[in-house]
């Protein structure tokens, strides 16, 4: 179990050395929409209402599948900045187990000052994301244990 909480940690750590390469939050903004950019694409049938994100302003479709005991997520997003977070949210999240996913903080958001640099309506779909994203881990950790 510790490892893959570190694994989470890990990932977190890159990330926060990843953004203190960048002086301002212009380089910050341009970096998360790169990974945006980078970001696999989903698969059209998976653009579905009811997997899109309720609460976040632009449009995020998130997927999430359970294989080997981890999660599997895929996402999409109709907006580049935000299809860069999801970006970072999966990076972090996908392939951990359902009661890691559950348990972390999430540190880097606050540590890369992510959350004071959006806009009210994109920090509420940020907290939106890893909500919807928690919900799916907590659905399969409920289907392992039944």
């Amino acid at each position: 179990m510790v490892g893959t909480v570190t694994n989470i940690e890990e990932k977190e750590l890159e990330i926060i050395e990843e953004f203190s390469l960048f002086e301002d939050w212009m380089d910050k903004y341009e970096h998360i929409i790169s990974l945006g950019k980078e970001l696999p694409l989903i698969e059209e049938s998976l653009k579905t209402d009811d997997l899109l994100i309720k609460g976040c302003q632009s449009k995020v479709w998130l997927h999430a599948k359970l294989e080997k005991g981890k999660v599997i997520f895929t996402a999409d997003s109709d907006a580049i900045i935000t299809k860069g977070i999801i970006s970072l949210l999966i990076r972090v999240l996908s392939n951990q187990t359902p009661t890691d996913i559950i348990n972390t903080d999430l540190t880097f958001i606050e540590n890369i000052g992510l959350k004071e640099h959006l806009s009210p309506t994109r920090s509420n779909g940020l907290v939106s994301m890893v909500k919807q994203m928690k919900l799916y881990a907590l659905a399969f950790r409920t289907q392992q244990n039944a």
